[in-house]
């Protein structure tokens, strides 16, 4: 059975992108999948010092991080997985703070000894797992999509944990209400990208 790991970055419960995620769960499940969520908004983590430490270690396992925090158990689920949903509302241009403190955690998937110019990514060379994208945005969805940097964001999270991008999901165009419900347009596109995953 494929185990399916979503990476919630949203502030709020049952906003758009929970509905989303939700909706994208339920569709996996159906579909024959095993999927965990995990809302990064309940989950401990620590700043990244930027000490660069976990960064020493040669090889394609995550270095080892100074904080022992939840970090060490997502690592783990984030190594389990054979897919992804990586998932974020646009808060000020870009993906929210705590889907940011999330992706700088993610420097563990870097080998970038003190004598190299540049990381080197240590998943870049294995078998690439799958990775679904969802971001959201409350400006018109021209600005939302191209001049923001959520969907930037969400792809290098992708790239650092060694997933290929088999596709992305846009929700929200300009708010109009307080509490908006997912569209009969964005469900039936959450069906197509099911079957991209499984």
């Amino acid at each position: 059975m494929i185990k399916i790991l979503a990476i919630n970055g949203s502030y709020r419960d049952d906003g758009i992108t929970d509905q989303t995620v939700e909706a994208l769960a339920q569709a996996l499940v159906a579909a024959g999948a095993e999927i965990e969520t995990i809302l990064l908004r309940e989950y401990p983590i620590e700043f990244c010092n930027n000490c660069r430490a976990c960064t020493q270690q040669p090889g394609a396992e995550p270095g080892k991080c100074i904080h022992h925090d939840g970090m060490l158990e997502l690592i783990d689920k984030i190594e389990r997985a054979d897919c992804y949903i990586l998932a974020s509302p646009t808060n000020f241009g870009s993906v929210t703070a705590i889907f940011k403190r999330f992706m700088e955690r993610l420097a563990v998937y870097a080998y970038w000894s003190w004598d190299m110019n540049g990381p080197q990514y240590r998943k870049a060379q294995a078998p690439k797992k799958k990775a679904l994208l969802v971001s959201s945005c409350a400006a018109p969805g021209i600005l939302g999509r191209w001049l923001f940097g959520t969907d930037k964001q969400l792809k290098m999270t992708a790239k650092v944990t060694g997933a290929e991008i088999v596709g992305t999901l846009f929700t929200g165009m300009i708010a109009k209400e307080q509490h908006p419900k997912l569209s009969a347009g964005v469900r039936a596109k959450i069906i197509i990208l099911a079957g991209r995953q499984v």
